[in-house]
């Protein structure tokens, strides 16, 4: 909920040590362990530095005068001093994406005490700063792996390089632009699936102790011992047991904000709301333990001199063995946090609409709506309904009233890392009717705070819900069924999700192991099309219930319209962005007056507005225009009792959604049938 608490472990209650009503985030420790340094972030003044005693007692103490994105403050074991990147104060208050926190610029300092801010280097792309107990450098991540710097930006030193997995394809992809230039798989020099190189780690801390390193690498956590002679060690934990030095693979479902304890024996990591706990020396003597038993037995096997046959059942059996043995487990402690729903309370009468209702009723066209906490609980004629007395009246005639909208493929990523006390997009698309949103592929887990903020009426927006980051080819190479299962238990057992975006993630078989897992752990799937007319047919065929984007193809003929309909397979087919010509969005572009529209700019930042609607970057003769043949396409599958979805994409927020709207309209179906 972006509000700072402490837990006593191993079973305490957490409790809130701060009153900040504002964003609370990055908390460190002090090295006595007494107090944590934290950064924020309030709308108006922007972000600063503070730290408070862990145990809520005592006053909290503000750090820092000047107003700036503070990101990763961490403090020094041999001076009173605590580490950060900076960044501008303005250029974060007007960052509209979610790449602002990126745009850190420097590299400073501050006393542990509070008061000048003092400037170390320029960031240069190294961030993740932080400190050993025996020496006086400042240890970061840099573009090639694990650095360290003098306190005044000398001498910089590289330590460690990292490569994990393989993945199935490249994490060079392009994030769809404005302007069109969207390009699903990365350009083929980078060679999505043919040249695909070892994934990198998105963060490494060296140990207090200095002795070794931990890594996240795509969602995994690893600890490698550090060699400290000769050139830069360059070290693959794809197979950590063949790695060049001594290293493990910690997590078994994934793992996020990795930590290290003070006296480096542990590894911290959460994930949803369970915190792990991996004890190094435990974790080593265990791996010992099996690699004796296997050498004894290997050698008792060398002495007894076994027949071939069974020599062969002995090795599947210890194969079925080695299948259910998964290692060390970390230990997991749960970190329950409760908080109240924001229902709204008291009655409301919406007297005298027209009514679109999607029931026999039909179109009220003069109505009322009757609402008690939240909840419609009787829509009619106009004066037909029997209301409390006490309840508020709102006069709407002149005024159309449909049910609220619900956007299945609705792109809406707020800021990450430093998150904003509220949300532009939810705003606008709360303007334009959208009251529940579902975003097939988050790419980070910071949608999960926001959506539980949004519950407990901390922030204002629809209803969010997602499929959390997406089960992508850029992150995972799934080995078998037993590894999808591991994979999918994050979005189960700890994000909450109930559904997940199976993102191009493998051939047929690994497509398929994603699906079985998926039903077994009862979460719905959804797809990404992927241009790709044969993978999509074999999706259905395998059962996927969910269908991003068009079908990439037309006409498509009824024996695939009703295959699809009967599967019950829901289609989402995001005509903003169809596929096979100009996307829809060029179309309204170059029609509307989207610019004036006083309730786009009242509800838009002047940045994105300006981006999208003032220049473009191609024009379209009309007939150039293919979402009117994929909107025939779901004409005829909501007439063979299909199931679709509107997507906006996230193209144009609010808005953007009666855009899909009308394009879902183009092809002919009937404006109830696009409702």
């Amino acid at each position: 909920l972006n509000r700072l608490y402490v837990m006593d472990l191993p079973n305490g209650k957490p409790v809130r040590i701060t009153k900040n009503n504002f964003t609370e985030a990055m908390p460190a420790w002090s090295p006595d362990g007494t107090q944590i340094v934290f950064a924020t972030w309030e709308e108006k003044e922007g972000g600063h530095l503070y730290k408070v005693n862990a145990s809520g007692k005592g006053k909290i103490t503000k750090l820092t005068t000047d107003p700036a994105l503070y990101i990763d403050p961490e403090w020094s074991y041999t001076q009173n001093r605590i580490v950060f990147n900076r960044g501008a104060n303005q250029v974060y208050k007007d960052a509209i994406d979610p790449f602002g926190s990126l745009m850190m610029e420097d590299l400073a300092w501050i006393s542990a005490d509070g008061g000048k801010v003092i400037l170390i280097d320029k960031a240069k792309g190294r961030n993740t700063p932080h400190f050993t107990k025996n020496e006086d450098r400042i240890y970061l991540n840099g573009k090639d792996g694990l650095i360290s710097i003098r306190w005044d930006g000398t001498d910089e030193k590289e330590h460690l390089e990292l490569t994990g997995i393989t993945t199935f394809g490249s994490s060079v992809d392009m994030i769809h632009a404005h302007d069109g230039s969207h390009n699903l798989l990365p350009d083929a020099e980078n060679a999505w699936r043919e040249n695909n190189k070892a994934s990198t780690p998105s963060e490494i801390r060296i140990s207090p102790d200095g002795m070794q390193a931990l890594a996240k690498i795509n969602n995994d956590v690893y600890a490698v011992t550090i060699p400290k002679y000769g050139q830069t060690p360059k070290i693959s934990v794809s197979n950590p047991e063949k790695a060049a030095f001594p290293a493990m693979k910690l997590t078994v479902m994934g793992g996020e904000f990795p930590a290290w304890s003070s006296d480096s024996k542990n590894i911290h990591w959460s994930l949803g709301a369970s915190h792990f706990i991996y004890n190094l020396p435990e974790g080593k003597a265990y791996a010992d333990s099996v690699a004796a038993a296997k050498k004894a037995e290997a050698e008792k096997k060398k002495e007894e001199k076994k027949d071939s046959t069974e020599v062969k059942k002995e090795e599947k059996k210890e194969g079925k063995e080695k299948e259910e043995d998964k290692g060390y487990i970390a230990k997991e402690l749960k970190v329950k946090v409760a908080y109240t729903k924001d229902i709204p309370e008291g009655t409301i009468l919406i007297k005298g609409a027209r009514i679109i209702t999607m029931t026999d009723a039909g179109v009220i066209e003069k109505g009322d709506i009757l609402i008690e906490n939240s909840r419609i609980v009787a829509v009619g004629e106009s004066g037909s309904l029997d209301v409390p007395k006490g309840a508020k009246t709102i006069d709407a005639t002149g005024k159309t009233i449909t049910p609220g909208f619900v956007d299945t493929h609705a792109h809406m990523w707020p800021n990450w890392g430093i998150h904003k006390n509220q949300v532009w997009i939810y705003s606008a698309n709360l303007a334009y009717g959208v009251t529940t949103t579902r975003d097939p592929q988050t790419s980070t887990t910071d949608v999960l705070t926001y959506s539980d903020m949004v519950e407990a009426g901390m922030i204002h927006g629809p209803r969010v819900y997602s499929t959390g980051p997406g089960v992508g080819y850029w992150m995972y190479k799934i080995k078998s069924l037993e590894h999808a299962k591991e994979v999918l238990k994050q979005y189960s057992e700890y994000y909450n999700t109930k559904s997940i975006k199976m993102y191009l993630v493998g051939n047929r078989q690994q497509r398929q192991w994603i699906i079985m897992a998926a039903k077994e752990l009862e979460l719905m799937p959804t797809t990404e099309g992927g241009l790709d007319y044969k993978l999509n047919m074999t999706q259905l065929l395998d059962g996927y219930p969910g269908h991003g984007h068009a079908l990439p193809i037309n006409p498509i003929y009824n024996d695939a319209i009703q295959t699809i309909a009967e599967s019950k397979m829901a289609v989402t087919p995001t005509l903003l962005v169809s596929y096979g010509g100009p996307w829809a969005e060029e179309f309204y572009y170059a029609t509307e007056d989207v610019y004036h529209d006083k309730k786009l700019q009242y509800f838009t930042p002047y940045e994105e507005l300006a981006q999208k609607s003032r220049r473009r970057s191609a024009w379209f003769m009309e007939e150039e225009h293919v979402f009117q043949k994929h909107a025939q396409t779901m004409k005829k599958l909501v007439e063979a009792d299909g199931l679709a979805g509107i997507g906006s994409h996230g193209q144009l927020q609010g808005l953007g959604y009666h855009w899909e709207l009308w394009s879902m309209a183009s092809g002919g179906m009937e404006r109830m049938d696009v409702l």
